[in-house]
């Protein structure tokens, strides 16, 4: 089943989808929109438009696993979506995949406006591939078993 992530910002939204397979996630572009309201519809759009399955939400919690206005935030957003689309909309922790996005474009040398461009579909790859290896490990264990 094909799977749309979203990297939740301020004034950037970036978005994520992977192939059937749900083997390799691939940045899907950044939206602009800083309307909360707006960008859920925008992104129900994208989901219809990629047909996805399903919908992962950025979670951006602390270090230490608590919980800020950030993530407070990608709560609400995921329940407006959840009423403008018809599959599951779930929250994934993104801890670090914003500083990971950067390592990523550090090596690959990639500057400036290009960089701004591109770091929030960076970022909502990073947490639609750990999802999905995430959903691979599940797959394999005996039911019953503790996540």
């Amino acid at each position: 089943m094909k799977i749309l992530a979203v990297d939740l910002g301020r004034a950037r939204t970036g978005l994520a989808v992977c192939d059937e397979n749900e083997l390799l996630a691939s940045p899907a572009g950044v939206i602009s929109e800083r309307d909360m309201e707006k960008l859920a519809q925008k992104i129900a759009v994208q989901a219809k438009e990629k047909a996805v399955g399903s919908i992962v939400v950025g979670l951006p919690r602390n270090m230490d696993g608590s919980e800020g206005e950030s993530a407070r935030n990608a709560r609400s957003f995921a329940e407006n979506l959840r009423a403008l689309v018809n599959v599951p909309v779930e929250l994934r922790d993104e801890r670090g995949t914003t500083l990971t996005a950067h390592e990523y474009l550090n090596t690959t040398d990639t500057r400036g406006k290009k960089r701004k461009a591109v770091v929030d579909a960076v970022a909502a790859t990073i947490i639609l591939q750990d999802y999905l290896d995430y959903r691979r490990n599940q797959r394999g264990k005996p039911k019953g078993q503790d996540v």
